[in-house]
């Protein structure tokens, strides 16, 4: 008896020995989307993605909300921001948060392919300047808006970002609709580009934004449109000699996180991450007009001319085309875009 008593305590010491050494291991989760409380006290890593070069204003402010949502988790929440679409497009990132191999992206209306109502966050003509802008995302309608996205594409926004007006470049000038016969350029991965440029009389194609450069200097591209940070941050001014100032889309974009990975955090967590979403938001805003003034000055010291162009007549060949784009629901949106004050 004393024999087998003492082989069962040598047994039972083992056992609680193992369990010991188990429960001191240090995890590490990644967002899979496992119940909040599973991973209070362990590391999340999240990768966040996104087009612009180091120096743009979307690559310094995902720096800034990384680093606040570090110092609000206590070091709970680790974001590694990979900028220069180095996850890959912004369409492969959405795709590969879904996946689970990444898990937040700066996106906005590409999110159409998803969820309709994006398509209404850069409308061609459709907002008057930034203020408008700020009134409508702030509102009923981006909450509309933002609902969709969650339901639709899987992606929860954290905070926004205005954008620049977007703008055509080219190698000659155009000021019309008129100078645009012939003229081959590229659109994001968005219907309603496609269908609003070829109303204007230009040839328009899908291309991701890592491809325009090579594009225009092999002559795939003739042009391409979008605000003065992206137009330095892709150096397109080396390819491109003028910015025609069409100023076609006011507009804003998300920072998103999928929502499974958000969805596994605990609620401690997801309050810290939605507090350093509102402090980077600020931060963003007071970065945005200083530089916005500050790359359009470089831009022009880099040889660039920025062209005044007929905004009426743009506006005009572009909307028949807008509104036969848009389905019901969408066309309902951008009226009431339209008349908000």
């Amino acid at each position: 008896m004393k024999k087998k008593f003492s082989i069962l305590s040598a047994l039972l010491a083992i056992v609680l020995l193992l369990a010991a050494c188990g429960g001191g291991s240090s995890d590490e989760a990644s967002g899979d989307g496992s119940d909040g409380a599973a991973n209070a006290g362990k590391t999340i890593k999240w990768k966040l993605g996104h087009l612009a070069d180091e120096n743009h204003i979307w690559h310094k402010t995902s720096q800034e909300f990384a680093n606040l949502v570090n110092e609000k988790t206590d070091g709970q929440i680790e974001i590694t921001v990979f900028p220069s679409n180095t996850l890959g497009g912004e369409t492969d990132t959405i795709n590969a948060i879904a996946a689970g191999t990444a898990d937040l992206v700066i996106s906005g209306e590409t999110l159409q392919n998803w969820a309709p109502k994006a398509a209404l966050m850069a409308t061609p003509y459709a907002f008057r300047d930034a203020d408008h802008v700020r009134a409508v995302v702030e509102g009923e309608i981006g909450d509309e808006i933002a609902a969709e996205i969650h339901e639709k594409a899987g992606l929860t926004p954290l905070f926004y970002m205005q954008r620049a007006p977007r703008n055509l470049t080219s190698t000659e000038a155009i000021q019309t609709p008129a100078d645009l016969n012939g003229f081959s350029m590229r659109v994001p991965n968005v219907p309603l580009f496609l269908n609003a440029w070829q109303a204007a009389g230009a040839k328009p194609q899908v291309m991701d934004f890592n491809e325009v450069f090579t594009g225009i200097q092999s002559g795939v591209i003739k042009g391409q449109e979008n605000p003065v940070d992206l137009i330095k941050s892709g150096a397109l001014y080396e390819v491109q000699g003028y910015v025609n100032q069409t100023e076609h889309v006011h507009s804003w974009i998300y920072i998103l996180v999928g929502n499974k990975q958000f969805d596994a955090l605990t609620d401690e967590q997801r309050a810290a991450v939605q507090e350093a979403a509102a402090e980077a938001q600020a931060f963003a805003a007071g970065l945005l007009d200083s530089e916005i003034v500050q790359i359009t000055e470089d831009l022009k010291a880099e040889g660039m001319e920025f062209v005044e162009v007929d905004q009426d007549a743009f506006r005009e060949a572009m909307k028949p085309a807008i509104e036969s784009s848009l389905s019901e629901d969408q066309l309902d949106l951008y009226e009431r875009i339209l008349a908000v004050e």
